[in-house]
């Protein structure tokens, strides 16, 4: 289904002090939009309906957000903190493999969570620099997760930081043709990964049971149909 904007009900270019309330209001509902549709859709929502969404026109949205970019490090500035700080975390646990076995499972959470969150952690976004310095201090902080847990004799020696990003890119793929029929999916997907990342003689994690054949049916059959607008 294709948005359009409607006319501007306020033009905010050279706003008077008394308009600057008006055009923040505007700016808190054009993030609050795009985190309800990016959450529900993925970012593959056009800039247009976060506009319709918003209740504003396509050029306020403009001059708030010029690029998308620019709205995507508004929208996901909150939740790549909490990415870092996932890192954090794994790191103060003194049991290495449950540090890292947890921080992959807290950030498969996150991506289950937020459809856009996952496209977010499955995706480089060059321009939107608060995201990516956020994600470059969570990879910093997951080296080291990954070099405790291998020298616990936990981890596999030939896992390596790229295997995480295969990881979230292939949970962002199941979380968005799941998330319907069978939204525990991914917990299968993570339950299998963490097991084969483990090093003989590791504690296995626990295994999710797989969906049923009805739901994976209907996933496919989502996957298969175009794309609505």
């Amino acid at each position: 289904m294709s948005c359009s904007a409607d006319p501007d009900p306020l033009d905010d270019r050279h706003p008077e002090p008394g308009l600057r309330a008006d055009a923040e209001r505007n700016r808190d509902r054009i993030v609050a939009a795009a985190r309800r549709l990016f959450a529900g859709r993925g970012l593959g929502v056009s800039m247009a309906c976060v506009a319709r969404e918003a209740g504003v026109g396509k050029a306020t949205l403009s001059r708030r957000f010029a690029t998308r970019e620019e709205l995507i490090n508004a929208v996901f500035a909150d939740r790549m903190d909490a990415y870092a700080a996932a890192t954090a975390q794994a790191l103060a646990d003194p049991d290495p493999w449950r540090g890292f076995t947890g921080f992959i499972e807290t950030v498969c959470a996150m991506q289950a969570a937020d459809r856009g969150f996952a496209d977010v952690l499955a995706r480089s976004f060059p321009a939107a620099k608060a995201v990516e310095a956020r994600r470059a201090e969570a990879y910093e902080g997951f080296l080291a997760i990954i070099a405790r847990a291998q020298a616990a004799g936990h981890l596999r020696d030939d896992f390596t930081a790229d295997d995480l990003v295969i990881l979230l890119m292939a949970n962002a793929g199941v979380v968005a043709a799941t998330t319907d029929s069978a939204p525990d999916t991914w917990r299968r997907l993570v339950g299998q990964m963490l097991r084969a990342y483990a090093a003989p003689g590791a504690p296995l994690p626990p295994l999710a049971p797989p969906p049923s054949q009805t739901a994976l049916y209907r996933a496919m059959v989502r996957i298969a149909r175009p794309a609505p607008g």
